[in-house]
């Protein structure tokens, strides 16, 4: 039997992955702030909870991060900028998952293929940004991208058949996203989460440190 372990799972998205998974057949192990007191921002919180999990897991899913974090919304001009919500931004959305991906060497196997997979965004993407705006959030998405994209390599010295990529769910409709989708297309998070994990069966270690969208197709840096 395959298992996996999906952080922020009492998430939206992070529990329709886990009842994506479990219907899979996958024994899915979930890690959340509110139902296991795992917090990604606190470095002592990351290690004492993933120090105690028994791996190797053949899946590592981060879906952890928010587009508001600490109720603060997200601001429309550089003349809004805050200090304390840009700093609140990284610590959610890049050094979490950062702390997380410290930990992949030793809860992933190294004689198998073996995935970790981490939520991004497309406002995350340089390339892609063409309205301006959300200034914390897209830059702390921008700098997961690096994070995996550093990690991928890192992990592919001691994993070779590993793969480390960012995703691009879509504008998935959960409360957090509701009042921004505005005329953006939504899917529910069960959708979503076959999505994504539909993407994950058709990666290759050769696609390892990319950033996909939900339809598998490459995402600009």
């Amino acid at each position: 039997m395959k298992s996996a372990l999906v952080i922020g799972a009492s998430g939206g998205i992070g529990s329709a992955l886990c009842q994506g998974l479990r219907q899979r057949g996958v024994l899915a192990t979930g890690l959340s702030r509110s139902s296991d007191g795992f917090d990604v921002t606190d470095p002592e919180s990351v290690d004492r909870g993933l120090d105690k999990q028994n791996g190797p897991f053949d899946m590592i899913l981060i879906a952890s991060g928010a587009l508001e974090v600490n109720g603060a919304e997200p601001e429309k001009t550089i003349k809004s900028i805050s200090a304390p919500v840009m700093t609140d931004q990284f610590a959610l959305n890049a050094v979490g998952p950062a702390l997380v991906l410290g930990h992949a060497h030793k809860l992933l196997p190294r004689d198998r293929q073996c995935v970790v997979a981490i939520l991004s965004a497309r406002v995350g993407s340089i390339g892609d940004n063409r309205l301006g705006g959300w200034i914390s959030y897209r830059a702390a998405k921008a700098a997961l991208n690096q994070i995996v994209r550093t990690s991928a390599i890192e992990l592919a010295r001691t994993h070779p058949q590993s793969i480390c990529v960012a995703l691009h769910p879509g504008t998935v409709r959960t409360s957090f996203t509701q009042k921004y989708s505005g005329r953006h297309p939504t899917v529910a998070p069960e959708e979503a989460a076959k999505n994504l994990l539909g993407v994950i069966d058709r990666l290759t270690p050769a696609q390892t440190g990319g950033f996909f969208d939900w339809k598998g197709e490459t995402v600009p840096w």
